[in-house]
């Protein structure tokens, strides 16, 4: 077969070269506050957990609540795969709307679930949306918004799960006050409310034009001229700064597809070394969130004798620590660097946690101590986790970058997210400080192994544009 006629395009460095401006706003917004939601929902989970195990709400165990949240988590590798893979074949933008719909009907079924299955099956299908959300969502952003900003806005906009998770964490108390709800009306009430506010999100993302990168390797050069003129103006209206033409061009073979074979090839051949390293990230990232995060209501109710309806406040310092994380620290990302912020977030999380981990065991923390020990850990955790995301995102060629994104995450979290609400459920249920603690170990010792291997396997990638980072498989 004859190879595709080639096209000159200079696109990606016509987006890469716009200063900030509203419309960038605009796609921050449109596509960032799904985290906030999804933090806000996910924290009211969290929190809720001892509630729910009241006789007089869905009568759950500490077990159950840990299998629940492995039903959540399983659902978002399995929306992952396949969202990640529709994205990268019929776009971005068709994709997260239809992943955003997804999500909202998952979160407004489990306001109405009435026993474990029900609210497990409903949980599922939540995750399935917030699954492929990551995998639109970040191929979206990572492609609109200039190289210069990239890492900075990457890691705030998946950081912002936690500006939600504080808003749930200030809801769970006013939720659980039976003097203002039943007991088993304020938990739906929770998912409801998140619901309903999700749908403002449709109205957001109009804002949100396809990327222009996408569109020009799928065989829509046009269309990919007109959307990008269409932004240039509406930068140059919102900055009253004139835009000079870059002089770089780049040349690619489109095509309307690219075969799974070639996505896969160039994944596990020419990028081996890349995928090692993105795997690493995301599982690292995973198992400690996942262990920590889901479970710290049951920490808290079952060795420090907080009352349900006071959870929420002890979850609310944890959250402000993983936002302000981000948005203190993310822009050393795109000046310091990469490898060696990456590296060095990586290692202070474990380090710290370590220490934790010991403390606990020996049984010389309180609630408040506990709380003030997850925040240090979380504000330099956060950033790492996100730019486990940022990795996947932008390592690999632009053809793959939503599939890659979806095939880290899941494997991160099917091998270090998916078991470990279940085994720190049991961990908890034993009655054992020792027991937990050695779970957090085993978390703090893979954010030391994901230290080195970002330190050794690394790649430099601030203030690159996308396709000199990996070429894209349409490139000659």
């Amino acid at each position: 077969m004859s190879s595709p006629p080639s096209v000159q395009t200079d696109i990606p460095f016509r987006l890469d070269r716009l200063p900030w401006s509203r419309f960038h706003w605009l796609v921050v917004l449109g596509l960032g506050i799904t985290w906030i939601l999804d933090g806000l929902e996910v924290t009211i989970v969290g929190s809720l957990g001892p509630a729910l195990q009241s006789p007089d709400t869905l009568r759950l165990s500490s077990a159950n609540l840990g299998t629940i949240a492995s039903f959540y988590v399983a659902g978002a590798v399995v929306g992952a795969l396949v969202f990640g893979w529709t994205t990268d074949r019929f776009g971005r933008r068709l994709v997260f709307y239809v992943t955003l719909i997804v999500y909202l009907v998952g979160v407004l079924l489990s306001a109405l679930a009435w026993d474990f299955w029900s609210f497990a099956l409903f949980r599922l299908l939540t995750g399935l949306g917030i699954g492929g959300e990551y995998a639109a969502v970040n191929s979206a952003i990572d492609e609109l918004i200039p190289a210069k900003y990239r890492g900075r806005v990457d890691l705030i906009v998946n950081g912002s799960f936690w500006l939600g998770a504080a808003f749930g964490a200030l809801a769970t108390p006013f939720l659980l006050d039976q003097k203002i709800f039943a007991v088993n009306l304020g938990w739906r009430l929770g998912f409801g409310i998140g619901g309903v506010l999700g749908s403002a999100i449709l109205l957001l993302r109009q804002f949100v034009p396809e990327s222009p990168r996408w569109l020009v390797t799928h065989c829509r050069s046009d269309e990919a001229e007109t959307t990008v003129k269409e932004i240039e103006d509406r930068v140059t209206a919102d900055t009253g700064r004139s835009l000079s033409m870059p002089d770089e061009r780049l040349e690619v073979h489109p095509r309307k597809s690219f075969g799974l074979g070639l996505i896969f090839s160039a994944m596990l051949g020419k990028y081996r070394q890349r995928s090692i390293l993105a795997l690493t990230l995301m599982v690292a990232q995973s198992f400690l969130y996942n262990s920590v995060f889901f479970t710290f209501g049951l920490i808290l109710a079952h060795f420090y004798q907080v009352p349900n309806e006071r959870i929420g406040f002890y979850i609310l310092p944890l959250a402000i620590g993983n936002f302000c994380g981000p948005l203190l620290l993310g822009h050393l990302f795109d000046t310091v660097g990469r490898r060696k912020m990456i590296s060095l977030t990586f290692g202070l999380s474990g380090a710290f946690l370590i220490a934790t981990a010991a403390l606990f065991g020996l049984d010389r923390l309180t609630a408040v101590t506990q709380t003030i020990a997850w925040l240090a850990i979380f504000f330099v955790a956060s950033p790492a986790a996100s730019s486990a995301y940022l990795t996947a995102s932008e390592i690999f060629p632009l053809e793959t970058r939503a599939l890659a994104i979806a095939c880290f995450y899941a494997l991160g979290t099917a091998l270090g997210g998916s078991i470990a609400p279940s085994v720190f459920g049991r961990l908890i249920e034993t009655g054992s400080p020792w027991q937990v603690s050695f779970g957090y170990i085993a978390a703090a010792l893979l954010l030391l192994a994901a230290a080195v291997v970002e330190w050794l396997l690394g790649v430099d990638a601030e203030g690159k544009s996308l396709e000199s980072i990996a070429d894209p498989l349409s490139h000659s």
